[in-house]
């Protein structure tokens, strides 16, 4: 597989050193490939997956990833794309999101034993013992305040009201230690990045040519952004999360099925791993009947069980089919409970089956016992699909799995009833 002409094909190179040399090399054999996340939140979000699924496409072309949890750069904060400081965080805030990171990068790569298996690495394990004095000979020597300056991210943030402090200038040379201290111990020759850590990895280039008279590679991919040019992270409102505690596998899928048509044949091209062939050939039968969504269902159903893992991915499905119209009477146990984190949900016992006015009132469809009667006179209400009516009554057998009752009003309007069978 040509995978430099595939990400070319596909949009994903933005900036790059000599793509001629970088294919030539890949194709004398496997090269190492990293790519880093600074832990500045406990979760990673959907606009790394560019980073993850960059490393997937280098490792099934026949290479080794290298994901890097930023255990020692995410103490500073990057400057790049920002227009002011980091909050910095304490030591056990850092610790804990480097652990929960670290479980979401292994996700996607397989850590195998064998000639392509990817290792996790962290920062933090070479470059907390080097010294002040070490860093300073051993990086700062060789890098000159006049080329610091000359990068973009860092330039933009000294002409910003702002500024720059110390800290994060500082973060670039820490940066060019990785990509020198990974090319001397793991034989790792390409970084990659979003197009905002173009000068990061450039300087990490010219670091190893300085001090090891050796050539290294870098590219980066456009950065992935909303129908209205935002950039995809946490910065932004709504920042869509790949932990589920964060996210729901619903909630992550139902973000993508609402992707713009004008999106969805970009996001396909970047994201989806199917061959470009075939992504073609799904955007065609998309435009033949776009009411159905096809490329966004394709896409969301492919990265949800990517992130979340097949089972994850069919309960968001069918859970979503419950909550727009579907019958909830064949949804399996797990599809319930999926359907229960995304509506409102009560647990109530058994009598309260007795009174379907009350119980419409308590699961707050309806505002009044009279607001309820008039609801059920004109066949408002559902109870697992099946309309209600004013003389309706329900018991035990209504149940799903012997315990759910899922009301609703209309076709938007849902509350999950759990019955307890706890008795007194």
């Amino acid at each position: 597989m040509d995978i430099v002409a595939d990400l070319q094909a596909r949009g994903l190179i933005h900036d790059a050193t000599d793509l001629e040399a970088l294919a030539k090399r890949l194709a004398d054999g496997p090269i190492g490939v990293y790519v880093g996340f600074d832990p500045t939140a406990d979760s990673l979000h959907l606009g790394h997956l560019f980073g993850q699924l960059s490393l997937r496409r280098f490792q099934l072309a026949g290479n080794r990833p290298f994901p890097l949890a930023g255990g020692a750069t995410g103490v500073v904060g990057d400057p790049s794309g920002r227009s002011d400081e980091r909050n910095l965080l304490d030591r056990d805030t850092l610790r804990a999101n480097v652990a929960a990171i670290k479980v979401q990068l292994e996700r996607l790569l397989d850590f195998e034993p064998g000639l392509y298996a990817a290792t996790l690495v962290d920062n933090a394990d070479w470059t907390e013992p080097m010294t002040t004095l070490e860093f300073l000979r051993d990086v700062g020597k060789h890098v000159t305040v006049n080329q610091m300056l000359a990068k973009e991210s860092v330039r933009a943030r000294v002409e910003s009201t702002h500024g720059i402090s110390f800290t994060e200038f500082s973060y670039m040379l820490l940066q060019a230690n990785d990509f020198r201290w990974l090319y001397e111990h793991h034989d790792v020759e390409l970084q990659m990045g979003g197009s905002d850590q173009w000068g990061n990895i450039t300087a990490g280039i010219d670091l190893i040519r300085r001090t090891l008279g050796q050539p290294a590679h870098g590219l980066t991919w456009p950065l992935l952004t909303r129908a209205d040019g935002a950039k995809m992270g946490k910065s932004v409102g709504g920042a869509i999360w790949l932990d589920p505690d964060k996210t729901s596998p619903y909630q992550f899928r139902q973000f993508l099925i609402q992707t713009d048509d004008e999106l969805v044949g970009r996001y396909l091209e970047h994201l989806s791993l199917r061959p470009l062939p075939e992504i073609e050939a799904l955007l065609e039968a998309h435009a033949e009947t776009p009411e159905r969504r096809l490329a966004q269902r394709a896409l969301a159903d492919e990265l949800t069980e990517l992130v979340h893992g097949p089972q994850a991915a069919r309960a968001a499905a069918a859970a979503a089919d419950v909550l727009f119209g579907g019958s909830p009477t064949a949804a399996p146990e797990e599809v319930l409970a999926a359907v229960g984190r995304e509506v409102p949900s009560a647990t109530v016992p058994p009598a309260a089956l007795d009174d379907v006015v009350e119980l419409l009132v308590t699961a707050g469809l309806a505002s009044s016992k009279g607001d309820a009667r008039r609801g059920l006179a004109q066949s408002a209400f559902s109870a697992n699909g099946r309309k209600l009516s004013d003389s309706d009554r329900l018991g035990p057998e209504d149940l799903l799995h012997g315990r759910y009752l899922l009301l609703s009003k209309g076709r938007r309007n849902h509350h999950l009833l759990e019955i307890s069978t706890v008795v007194g």
